[in-house]
């Protein structure tokens, strides 16, 4: 088993290095799925007991210009890492200015990534700066647990605002209440609601527009579409989703499965994050 990469592209590291950021922000321990052709960082938690779930998807050719990939198995030619996401941004952190960077699968006193950084040096000598990120090696009867989450059968799927935007709003809720009410359309309208007791705020979006995933979805008549779907969220949960983004993403969607879960999706070039929130009584 081997794990073997190297990244020159300056704007490459700099990208991959926002991604690690973003997802050492969303969980304290994720899964990270190494192929030869894409990386995942995972994270799947019990629903059920309010836990959230992230699937974060790159393709290795965008961002790696050598790539060496030995799985456990002629037939899995795959290895599963369980690691805390924090230690592999600190590490990037250092490395902004770096020449090149290397990253390997080593056996230290446990098994490591090994984040190796050429930086600039005054000197004719190359100033290498080495982190060994202890991790743990997932065995192959363990990966069935790491499935992609397919995309829920929803009742609205609708484009967000800007994602500072969003932001911004859910700061100034916060502090009123630790629920808030997600509700969209499917005439390109959403609202952010706090309700409680003393007081009741919400934030209109007009003219977001709907994904065109299934063409049945714009013949309903209007009123269908202006029918809301909605649903309660642990409002720090979704806080700590918009603080994260550092992915910058061309497209965010949203999809709503009335009272049951909220699902983002982020899209960019070369990476897609999906993140489910469970709804909350």
């Amino acid at each position: 088993m081997r794990f073997r990469a190297k990244m020159v592209d300056v704007g490459c590291l700099n990208n991959f290095t926002r991604i690690v950021h973003t997802i050492s922000k969303l969980t304290k321990m994720c899964t990270l799925r190494l192929t030869v052709h894409n990386l995942y960082f995972m994270l799947s938690e019990k629903v059920g007991s309010g836990g959230v779930s992230m699937w974060c998807e790159l393709s290795q050719g965008n961002f790696f210009d050598e790539f060496q990939l030995e799985g456990m198995a002629p037939d899995a030619n795959e290895i599963y890492l369980e690691l805390v996401p924090e230690n592999l941004s600190r590490a990037l952190r250092t490395t902004q200015h770096a020449k090149s960077l290397k990253i390997k699968l080593t056996k230290k006193h446990c098994p490591c990534l090994t984040v190796a950084a050429d930086l600039p040096s005054l000197s004719s000598l190359s100033r290498v700066v080495t982190h060994d990120i202890p991790v743990d090696v997932i065995p192959r009867k363990l990966w069935q647990d790491f499935k992609e989450p397919s995309v829920p059968d929803f009742d609205v799927s609708i484009y967000l605002p800007p994602l500072k935007t969003m932001k911004n709003v859910i700061d100034r809720m916060k502090n009123l209440s630790n629920f808030l009410v997600l509700e969209a359309n499917k005439n390109g309208e959403m609202n952010l609601k706090i309700e409680t007791d003393l007081v009741s705020v919400s934030t209109h979006f007009k003219d977001l527009g709907n994904p065109p995933w299934d063409d049945d979805d714009s013949q309903g008549g209007s009123q269908e579409c202006a029918k809301m779907a909605q649903v309660r969220v642990d409002i720090k949960r979704l806080q700590q989703f918009l603080t994260s983004q550092q992915v910058n993403p061309n497209k965010a969607v949203c999809n709503i499965v009335r009272e049951r879960i909220v699902h983002f999706i982020l899209l960019h070039e070369d990476v897609s994050l999906q993140y489910f929130i469970p709804a909350v009584g």
